[in-house]
């Protein structure tokens, strides 16, 4: 059954509408899977504010070019799907890359991070990344590290004297009395 040009313009809006609020689209291989297999994915994926949804080449590079990005052709050949990132990327990256090592049928085939083109390596890398909440916690350990020793240098004096003018006093009470 063919497809009206209306309801290709409206796939095409839809496309970009996705990628506009994705930051990472990953493409993958999906022959082979079952209905149940991709069910089963697609749950996972919203789990971690994800989407996979199998597209039609054409008027998905339509939508590309629409979008302004290009990927390479190999990207795009035979059935493809894209995992959409809604929220963080690396928790997607990770359901695919996880899920593909148990289905030896789906197979990640890259990625397009902004106008950036990523190798099925770099999705690899991105699903090795810690969640972002550990990230920014190793951020602001590794600023607030230097800042505390800067203080601690800085009252070092400041401390010292006080402890001097205190042992002094003690001095001065002993002698006194």
């Amino acid at each position: 059954m063919a497809i009206s040009r209306a309801q290709k313009k409206k796939m095409v809006a839809d496309y970009i509408e996705k990628m506009s609020r994705s930051g990472v689209l990953i493409l993958t291989d999906y022959r082979g899977l079952s209905v149940a297999e991709v069910s089963d994915l697609r749950r996972r994926l919203r789990e971690v504010d994800g989407v996979y949804q199998v597209i039609k080449n054409t008027l998905f590079t339509r939508a590309l070019a629409d979008a302004g990005l290009t990927i390479p052709t190999e990207y795009l050949e035979g059935p493809v799907a894209v995992g959409y990132c809604l929220g963080d990327a690396p928790p997607v990256a990770k359901v695919l890359t996880d899920f593909a090592k148990e289905k030896d049928s789906l197979k990640v085939r890259g990625a397009i991070m902004g106008t950036s083109v990523l190798d099925p390596e770099a999705v690899k890398s991105m699903a090795d990344l810690p969640p972002r909440q550990i990230l920014l916690a190793q951020l602001v350990g590794s600023v607030q590290g230097p800042m505390s020793s800067l203080v601690s240098t800085i009252q070092a004096p400041m401390r010292e004297l006080a402890q001097v003018l205190h042992a002094r006093s003690e001095q001065g009470q002993e002698a006194a009395a």
